[in-house]
């Protein structure tokens, strides 16, 4: 399992801004972590520090020992991202483009590439649809391939920023289940709270700081108290 750190790692967008995530230390090694917390609260913030998408202004940022900032190239390779709205990643024209895509690296003659970019998409629920415009696909089977495009370059580690948030309910137990199943350690931001108490361990993120942090659904349920109370 990878082991995720924060060590006093905070966000602060301008040197005179506000802060976005104070200062905050963190050790993550459960299978399935989940963050939750209002709209605007940082934890999506939290999660973008461990591929780099977001810099930390202070701090450190540690994936396996490596320094995010320091050797993000080599990070990227282990971390996986998957946004809530698949367009922002999906670029190719076709469903089996897309994916062939992310295996340039471990795949190069073309039709080696094609033929696993198909046998990802079979095992994600999508046989048959390699050449079919991403355009032309459900929600929910453009949230699989976009998965399929992140999982195809074997992550040791899968962010997920609101995977489940433009899906109907039974995409987005789907997509849930598969987010679940993974053998890939899962960092999972949600406002989802059946899917977040599934997890091993939650974070409940407010105002720029982990506010709770525990055991699935006794934290849960703290964060339903701190959101009645307001």
């Amino acid at each position: 399992m990878s082991h995720l750190q924060l060590r006093s790692a905070a966000v602060r967008p301008t040197a005179d801004g506000p802060m976005v995530l104070h200062p905050t230390t963190l050790e993550l090694t459960e299978q399935r972590i989940a963050l939750v917390g209002a709209n605007g609260s940082g934890k999506s913030t939290l999660a973008r520090l461990f591929n780099g998408l977001v810099p930390a202004s202070s701090g450190q940022v540690l994936v396996d020992g490596l320094d995010v900032a320091g050797d993000g190239a080599r990070v990227r390779r282990r971390v996986g991202f998957v946004f809530s709205d698949p367009a922002a990643q999906l670029v190719m024209p076709t469903a089996a483009e897309d994916v062939a895509l992310s295996l340039r690296r471990t795949h190069r003659d073309k039709a080696a590439r094609r033929a696993a970019a198909l046998a990802t998409l079979d095992a994600f629920g999508l046989a048959g649809r390699g050449d079919q415009s991403v355009h032309t696909l459900s929600g929910g089977q453009r949230q699989l391939l976009a998965l399929a495009g992140v999982l195809a370059t074997s992550p040791s580690v899968l962010v997920a920023d609101e995977p489940t948030t433009l899906l109907d309910l039974r995409n987005s137990l789907h997509v849930g289940d598969l987010l679940l199943s993974l053998e890939q350690q899962l960092v999972l931001v949600t406002h989802d709270l059946d899917l977040a108490r599934r997890c091993d361990r939650v974070l409940v993120i407010d105002a720029g700081r982990v506010v709770h942090d525990g055991p699935a659904e006794e934290t849960v349920e703290r964060y339903r108290a701190l959101a009645v109370a307001g």
